[in-house]
């Protein structure tokens, strides 16, 4: 499988699991299917031991700390957007990025009204955008807020850069991770 599609699990110094999400941690690693199904399947097979040959302690709630890993990693890379420029809050701001063609994706607090979210798809309709630009519903208010350093923050846009860029990677990464697999049909 690509490392993309995977997450890298480390000992740490106090014999703990823990999710090394940039895969730059030293020693010996065990990579798993970077799905929360996956990383609690994993932990409740022991897996973890086997594959580093030595005894581990894994955290009963291992899906939901790799989680907060991600997320806390995709806060800070929209942080770093925000900084650069690449990034635009606020409803009529994101309408105009959009309408302008510079969005590279659209971020949707998870706990935005169904109303403001359904006006925005409409707008990435009415600009042909739909399903070329990513739209992201991961993150609540309050996790879009603190990350921006804004309160409130219901709808961003990423546009062109490197910080921009950098974030959608982890948008794309922590919404691979949370996706819930597809229920087969009953035919």
């Amino acid at each position: 499988m690509p490392v993309g599609d995977l997450i890298r699990f480390v000992v740490g110094p106090d014999g703990n699991l823990v999710p090394d999400t940039d895969a730059r941690a030293p020693g010996r690693g065990v990579w798993i299917l970077a799905t929360e199904a996956a990383v609690a399947e994993a932990a409740l097979r022991n897996v973890f031991a086997r594959s580093l040959k030595q005894k581990v302690q894994v955290p009963r709630e291992l899906a939901q700390i790799t989680r907060t890993r991600l997320e806390q990693r995709l806060s800070g890379a929209l942080g770093l957007a925000r900084k650069a420029g690449q990034l635009q809050t606020g409803a009529a701001r994101v309408k105009s990025e959009i309408a302008g063609g510079a969005v590279i994706a659209l971020l949707t607090a998870t706990d935005a009204a169904r109303d403001g979210r359904r006006k925005m798809v409409g707008t990435l309709k009415a600009s042909g955008l739909e399903g070329l630009v990513p739209h992201f519903d991961i993150l609540s208010a309050p996790q879009l807020g603190l990350a921006l350093g804004q309160q409130n923050v219901i709808h961003a846009a990423l546009t062109r850069g490197a910080a921009a860029n950098s974030a959608l990677k982890r948008a794309l990464r922590l919404a691979r991770y949370i996706a819930q697999p597809d229920e087969p049909d009953d035919k």
